[in-house]
């Protein structure tokens, strides 16, 4: 009997620790070269696009996939989990899913590429996807600021207050540019949908870590390509995946900032086969664009908190 989890119950079992071990221990598992993973395709009809992605993570027994539409209507998330058999083990509706393996995605690397005592972040961007970045983030480094910056100034400080209750002892103020909130951060976080850049290399200060993780389209980009020449390490969750959809890199590449040769995967610096940082002053990159890796690591631990608590509804397929 296969498990169908709405929105809701996912929600309910959600916890964003368990998730971020899951993640951390599913990049390992790639760079290790166990976990398999696709990715994303697109196909459209008219309007609405269809995405899909696939993986599996030998390590948990599992693999599967994510399939989700965007459209005038929004979008609509649906993951689903097999077991080694290749039988169903679960249907669930994915959004709040999406939003906390995201965030755990950069926390991940936050954890192995800022450096230890990184105590400010500069955040762009007050999304729904905004809070577990920030989330994640606090969770592997001793944050004691966030400075924040939208286009939209009411929207920064109704983040503040949320946020400010989320993670006490974690100061969040609002930034009046975008400049003013990278600049002199030890982690800066973009999660926007700009086409254009919004953070640049000039603003960047030493030992700077970088997590771009608001687009995953080849024409859109967040950083513009002197950030990305500024940069040591380059990480992206999936260097195959990047060469698709990673418009910050793709620009920086045809701009001759960098070639494709000096992008690794977090994977690797997981695994401990790439140093996260080679010295304390060195600005690095993490680059985002999501993983069906990450799906099923996340949609693994929910199943089992599922099952364990008797939440959801059977179904007979």
């Amino acid at each position: 009997m296969a498990l169908f989890l709405t929105e809701a119950d996912v929600s309910r079992l959600i916890e964003l620790p368990a998730i971020l071990t899951a993640v951390e221990e599913a990049f390992r598992e790639k760079g290790e070269g166990r976990a398999s993973n696709r990715p994303r395709h697109r196909a459209s009809l008219g309007p609405v696009t269809l995405h899909c992605m696939n993986a599996a993570l030998p390590a948990v027994g599992r693999l599967g996939f994510k399939a989700y539409t965007t459209g005038p209507a929004g979008a609509r998330f649906y993951v689903m989990l097999f077991d080694e058999t290749g039988a169903l083990l679960a249907l669930m509706q994915a959004d709040k899913l999406g939003q906390v393996r995201t965030g755990c995605a950069s926390g991940v690397a936050a954890k192995y590429m800022a450096n230890p005592d990184a105590e400010t972040v500069g955040l762009i961007g007050t999304g729904w996807q905004a809070r577990t970045q920030v989330a994640a983030v606090c969770a592997v480094r001793p944050v004691r600021e966030v400075r924040v910056y939208s286009r939209r100034p009411g929207n920064v400080a109704a983040f503040c207050r949320e946020m400010s209750a989320e993670l006490p002892g974690v100061r969040l103020v609002l930034a009046e540019s975008a400049r003013q909130a990278v600049s002199g951060a030890a982690i800066v976080v973009t999660i926007t949908n700009a086409a254009e850049p919004v953070v640049f290399g000039e603003w960047l200060s030493p030992g700077t870590t970088v997590l771009a993780a608001g687009s995953n389209r080849a024409a859109a980009r967040e950083l513009d390509a002197a950030a990305i020449r500024r940069c040591g390490l380059i990480a992206a969750d999936s260097v195959e995946q990047a060469r698709m959809e990673s418009g910050d890199l793709i620009a920086a590449v045809q701009e001759g900032a960098i070639t494709w040769d000096a992008v690794h995967e977090l994977g690797d610096v997981v695994a401990g086969k790439v140093p996260g940082r080679l010295s304390r002053d060195e600005i690095n990159l993490f680059k985002s664009n999501g993983l069906a890796l990450e799906d099923v690591a996340a949609a693994h631990v929910v199943y089992e908190k599922a099952r364990s608590l008797g939440v959801g509804v059977e179904l007979d397929i």
